[in-house]
């Protein structure tokens, strides 16, 4: 190879050195800086620790070491109650009970944005769902506290406004970083044939049960104290047979005692007394078998002739 060859070698390679260097700066360049659009914010994080940057207009972070991530700040919303791309009502969501027992549909429109970016993406995993599921929940409490007639005709506002204070007071207890802008009431109206049908069931089976006890309850009323005055005379009754027993077994012990007494005093006339007043207790119930040797039995029914002929 001769000189010529060497040196348009040398130039190439320096040439070739110089393309990469423009194209490793230009790649760097290009991962180095970022541009915040007038309605973003960016959370810049060095070795995973975020920061927010909200200056709109170009600016430059140190690739690999450094991350970036654009948050939108504009106001969005989403639908509850129906499908905001068709349009299609969404009965488990829009369906609900009122306080006398009536069912409406109601569709709303949640609009919110976000305030704080680093909370927004840190905070939570999913901050717009959990919004969504607190906002089901205020709205079926609330709507459910109204009447069917203020739900679907004027009601409307002031159910909107309490809603939205309840969803913002609990906002800003979680801290998530996004804020409600508005909620509204889209439409509300009575649900279908079939789910009034099944309401109707519902609200008679309701009122049957409602009938059934006030029957138990009348009847109990009715039974009650007719079962409290007979327990009442049955305990009188308990208690006047044991107070009479009592004083029964008393005076056959006063008797026992008084007897024991007069037996004290003369024992042997007291034993023939008794002896004698016992046979005057068993001698004219008394009845008499002779049985004679030759093995016939001769009968004398009662005795108490042959004594009335002895005297």
């Amino acid at each position: 190879m001769d000189e010529k060859q060497i040196n348009a070698v040398k130039k190439g390679s320096k040439v070739a050195v110089i393309v990469i260097a423009i194209v490793v700066i230009a790649i760097l360049g290009g991962m180095s800086a970022y541009t915040i659009n007038e309605q973003e914010q960016a959370v810049v994080t060095t070795f995973g620790i975020p920061k927010q940057v909200s200056e709109p207009g170009l600016h430059f972070k140190i690739p690999f070491i450094q991350k970036v991530q654009m948050v939108d700040t504009t106001i969005k919303g989403f639908a509850i109650g129906y499908d905001i791309n068709t349009g299609n009502s969404i009965d488990e969501e829009s369906l609900m009970i009122t306080v006398d027992y009536n069912f409406v549909l109601v569709d709303f429109f949640v609009e919110y944005k976000v305030t704080d970016p680093v909370k927004y993406l840190y905070a939570s995993n999913d901050p717009v769902s959990i919004l969504k599921n607190l906002a089901q929940s205020c709205i079926r409490s609330q709507v459910g506290s109204y009447d069917v007639d203020s739900v679907i005709t004027t009601g409307k506002n002031e159910i909107q406004t309490v809603i939205r204070e309840i969803i913002t007071e609990k906002l800003d207890e979680q801290d998530l970083g996004i804020s409600l802008v508005n909620i509204t009431i889209q439409d509300a109206e009575p649900p279908t044939v079939e789910v009034m049908e099944a309401f109707k069931a519902v609200e008679t089976a309701k009122q049957g049960k409602e009938t059934a006890i006030n029957n138990a309850n009348k009847y109990r009323n009715e039974e009650l104290p007719a079962a409290e005055a007979q327990v009442d005379q049955i305990t009188k009754e308990a208690e006047s047979t044991r107070q009479a027993r009592i004083n029964e077994a008393e005076g056959q012990v006063a008797r026992f005692n008084a007897m024991y007494q007069e037996y004290k005093k003369n024992p042997l006339i007291t034993k023939q007394r008794m002896f004698y007043e016992a046979m005057e207790d068993i001698l004219p119930d008394l009845k008499v078998i002779i049985d004679n040797s030759k093995g016939g039995v001769e009968k004398i029914l009662p005795i108490e002739p042959l004594l009335g002929g002895a005297q």
